[in-house]
């Protein structure tokens, strides 16, 4: 019997006395301590830990993406490209900026379309790059086109800590990166996020969004390099910019900070899952998987998967019978109210058809596949799914319609 693949990573043993330590001492708040507080400690693992210069960690990745389009100091309805396959907090973030999201194509590889981008590219002032599910869009052609340009790239790596492309992690390629350390994502606090970044004046600001409210921001300062660039950002800043108060708590960091020695394990774990399923549901003649791209290294944690041949009727034939055995599957365009098909993002100032975006929606699926499962319960998540498009598809094809 195959175990609840919805439930999170547990939260490591080393973690209980620091979460301990705090509940005694009340001591919740980031900027208490004078310094080494767990949110500062967090920031600077993190950002060693990517190979960035600046982290600043906050109440979730959809603050972390609101406070990088601030940060960048976009006009008010600057117009900011997203694909049309993403979250819903993506768009979201865009418009808590006061900017204008644009969506453009995605293929039914789940990765953004560039031709369709290249089209849009000239219309907008800044682009996120979500990748969506950890699928990596064709990152070198997007940079080429952006830097040309002089357009900023943000990328969402909600879904793809631990990812690399050209062995560069995921996240380190724009100017800014944005992580989740919500329940489902490769670290766990439940809720939280982090932005990295090279650029000392964008993460001064952020810093200052972010609720540094008086001289809190000297916080945030590496006591071992107190690089000169970082003060002379934070004291440019001073008073300059409004609070936003998206801070992280001192709980939230003790619970991430000892699963970042997990993060090789769990990334080592999930590709092996990942690629063991992915592999033996090809063989169904309803189902495939998108090959990643040859610079791409993913770090999985979940399976997407394209069912092919079938109508509405099958499609959802498939996903019953795959449920009675135990995987839960989900269709982002068939689902109700699903909040990664963009035609049920309602709240958008401007509306775009992608009729490509939405036939891939239509057709593509979405299951849990964590790094704890076994080899033996990978190949029963796989014999299931083979089945179940087995059994949506048998009684037309015994008519013969």
């Amino acid at each position: 019997m195959l175990p609840n693949m919805h439930h999170a990573e547990p939260i490591p043993e080393a973690a209980r006395a620091e979460i301990d330590r705090l509940l005694q001492s009340g001591d919740l708040f980031r900027y208490t301590a004078p310094e080494n507080a767990p949110v500062a400690l967090l920031e600077a693992e993190f950002a060693a830990h990517m190979g960035s210069k600046y982290a600043l960690a906050v109440s979730s990745c959809s603050a972390a993406l609101f406070l990088s389009l601030k940060a960048l100091d976009l006009p008010r309805d600057a117009r900011v490209m997203i694909p049309g396959f993403t979250f819903a907090a993506v768009p979201s973030s865009i418009v808590h900026a006061d900017c204008i999201p644009v969506l453009c194509e995605v293929g039914d590889n789940y990765r953004i379309d560039i031709a369709d981008f290249t089209a849009k590219l000239d219309s907008v002032d800044a682009v996120i790059i979500s990748h969506m599910r950890g699928h990596t869009s064709d990152m070198d052609a997007i940079m080429a086109l952006c830097n040309a340009r002089n357009i900023p790239v943000i990328e969402d790596a909600a879904h793809s800590l631990g990812t690399t492309w050209h062995g560069k992690n995921i996240g380190t390629i724009g100017k800014i990166g944005c992580f989740s350390f919500q329940s489902y994502k490769l670290l766990n606090a439940g809720e939280g996020g982090i932005l990295i970044t090279d650029d000392a004046d964008l993460v001064a600001r952020a810093v200052i969004f972010s609720g540094a409210y008086e001289h809190n921001w000297r916080k945030h300062m590496d006591r071992k390099d107190n690089s000169a660039d970082l003060q002379e950002a934070f004291a440019r800043w001073q008073n300059k910019l409004p609070l936003y108060n998206l801070r992280m708590s001192n709980l939230s960091a003790a619970v991430i900070r000892p699963q970042i020695p997990c993060i090789a394990d769990r990334v080592s774990s999930g590709r092996r899952n990942h690629d063991l399923v992915a592999q033996l549901i090809e063989e169904s003649a309803f189902i495939t998987v998108p090959a990643k791209l040859p610079p791409e290294e993913r770090a999985p944690d979940s399976l997407q998967f394209n069912v092919e041949g079938m109508s509405d009727e099958q499609v959802h034939a498939f996903v019953a019978a795959a449920d009675a055995e135990g995987v839960k599957v989900q269709v982002f365009g068939l689902t109700s109210d699903n909040a990664r098909a963009f035609w049920n993002w309602e709240f958008l100032p401007e509306k775009f058809e992608l009729p490509q975006t939405r036939d891939m929606l239509m057709r593509a699926c979405d299951t849990r596949l964590p790094a704890r499962l076994t080899a033996a319960e990978c190949r029963e998540v796989a014999a299931i799914l083979i089945r179940a498009a087995e059994k949506a598809t048998a009684i037309e094809r015994a008519y013969g319609t």
